[in-house]
């Protein structure tokens, strides 16, 4: 029989949901009605004195070859770790799944890098990878490959997309393991006695129960490479060299704190907000009509 919770007092829900509304308020509603509000502002460094200007903020944005191509960063950036960030962590998940002798210490290592926090990621893989004193960097160099992330563009990206992956291999992880053990352990048996293969029943019966996790995923993960990933590129690239790993969001950073524009950092953060909502809107809308919740 079906349990429903009964308030007695009219007032007891609202006093419930009242913290989570103050929350929203504040570090959601209030902060994005700041950055409308001073995107159509020309400020001072101190924010002392500012003007109206309509929406020149984001004419001139549109008009900068260097935030044009913070577009075609920040989209490279986001792809790579949503993808490879998923699929390695599914990966693991489905061999952290079939272990039984010692599966809990497996567990506990791939659940720890979550714990650290992103600029200690970032100085982990920043020593990692480092051209002199790195022992990545060192192997690589045994095999003939020059590492030099300080130099060179493409390996500084590779470095901040696989830092950014180690940091939230776990949460990916986490989820993906519990979808795994919640599919019926019958299905698949029934499928290897019609003589389906490993590969076959992964695609056929475990990823589609999956669909419901993986698009959830995608979405936290999307969202995560556009903000989440600040810090990591704070402590590794500084969005070098030159501004081969400055996405959107580390933009917003160096124009506003940096550069004393703050109209202009703040117009860049309106427009990142945008695209990340609309983001997740074509995600819902045509993303989740392939997802199977049953």
């Amino acid at each position: 029989m079906e349990k429903r919770a009964r308030f007695k007092s009219a007032w007891l829900p609202y006093a419930l949901v009242t913290p989570q509304i103050l929350v929203t308020l504040l570090f959601f509603f209030w902060p994005a009605a700041q950055a409308l509000y001073q995107s159509v502002l020309i400020q001072d460094s101190f924010g002392t004195t500012s003007q109206f200007v309509w929406f020149d903020n984001f004419r001139d944005l549109f008009n900068d070859a260097n935030y044009l191509e913070s577009f075609k960063t920040t989209a490279m950036f986001s792809i790579m770790v949503a993808f490879f960030g998923l699929s390695l962590s599914l990966i693991l998940a489905v061999f952290a799944d079939r272990i039984i002798k010692g599966a809990s210490v497996y567990k506990t290592f791939l659940i720890w890098p979550y714990a650290v926090s992103p600029v200690v990621v970032g100085v982990l893989w920043l020593f990692l990878m480092n051209p002199t004193l790195g022992v990545i960097a060192h192997a690589l160099r045994n095999i003939g490959v020059e590492w030099n992330n300080l130099l060179n563009g493409t390996h500084a990206m590779i470095l901040i997309v696989m830092a950014a992956i180690w940091k939230q291999i776990s949460y990916n992880f986490l989820f993906f393991l519990a979808g795994l053990q919640a599919i019926p352990k019958s299905l698949i048996e029934a499928a290897a006695i019609d003589g389906a293969g490993p590969v076959r029943r992964f695609f056929t019966i475990v990823f589609p129960l999956l669909s419901p996790t993986t698009f959830f995923l995608l979405v936290i993960n999307i969202v995560y490479s556009f903000f989440d990933t600040f810090a990591i590129i704070e402590a590794t690239t500084h969005g070098g060299p030159g501004k081969e790993t400055e996405i959107l969001v580390y933009k917003v950073f160096q124009d506003g704190f940096r550069g004393g524009d703050l109209g202009s950092s703040a117009a860049q953060s309106v427009v990142l907000m945008v695209i990340v909502i609309t983001l997740t809107v074509l995600q819902f809308k045509y993303v989740e009509r392939k997802v199977q919740y049953s």
